[in-house]
């Protein structure tokens, strides 16, 4: 394991970033905190909504037992976003899509940011805050396009209700997200870590996957994760700074 900070980067890792066609990106909550999205987690129980911990507030159950409640929370999530932008990591990772021959980025976060600095045919591995899905008839659309029906979206396909198109604890990832992602690890080149702690499972497996498939695989983080000891090379920062500065490193 090679730890470079800035632009300390070794000649293989310049080398891959010029010739590569294929490259993947796996972000994380990381990425977005640099922009200001709060993450929500208390941890130990601790009450973040109404008395309620994270865990049962955000949970498959609660949308049984009190679906209002939860979109009260979503909509509160998301009114903390609404003046949030992108950040230089998103912004640099976007353009990287014009760059490389193929490109595709995989992301846990479910802020949109993404989108908004401009990527395209983004993975979501666990969903998007500004979408809802009926319970009905299985479709999703935006927020904004929706009426409200005591506070909870109501379907304009079928006028079924409709909850947070998100993955709540007690679920399972979208239908082939995963698989997508993991096809795509499996055939590229080099693949780029960014602001996650590489935990949660099965999205921590995509890198993984990656490097037992042959890709030199490169963490960006402000700290060492359980994922570190796994990569080729370990960029030590934060991601809005880093990333601009391989790019530029690429010019």
């Amino acid at each position: 394991m090679q730890t470079v900070t800035q632009l300390g980067v070794s000649n293989k890792l310049r080398s891959l970033f010029e010739t590569a066609a294929n490259v993947l990106v796996l972000t994380g909550a990381g990425v977005s905190a640099e922009s200001g999205v709060p993450t929500f987690r208390g941890g130990g129980n601790t009450a973040v909504w109404k008395g309620m911990p994270f865990e049962i507030i955000s949970s498959a159950g609660m949308l049984e037992r009190d679906l209002r409640a939860v979109w009260e929370w979503f909509n509160y999530r998301r009114g903390r976003l609404e003046t949030l932008k992108p950040n230089p990591a998103h912004e640099t990772i976007a353009g990287w899509q014009q760059q490389f021959k193929h490109f595709t980025l995989v992301t846990q976060n479910i802020d949109g940011l993404h989108q908004a600095a401009g990527s395209r045919d983004v993975i979501e591995l666990h969903g998007n805050l500004w979408r809802a899905r009926c319970f009905d008839c299985g479709q999703r659309h935006e927020l904004r396009e929706l009426r409200m029906d005591h506070d909870v979206p109501v379907c304009i396909d079928c006028g079924g209700h409709m909850r947070p198109d998100v993955v709540l604890f007690g679920e399972m990832l979208p239908p082939g997200a995963f698989e997508r992602a993991a096809h795509e690890a499996e055939n590229c080149e080099l693949c780029f870590v960014v602001g996650t702690s590489a935990v949660v499972y099965p999205s921590a497996s995509i890198p993984e996957i990656a490097r037992a498939a042959g890709a030199y695989v490169v963490e960006v983080n402000p700290e060492a994760t359980p994922l570190s000891d796994l990569c080729d090379e370990v960029l030590t920062g934060k991601a809005g700074e880093i990333l601009p500065m391989l790019s530029e490193a690429r010019a």
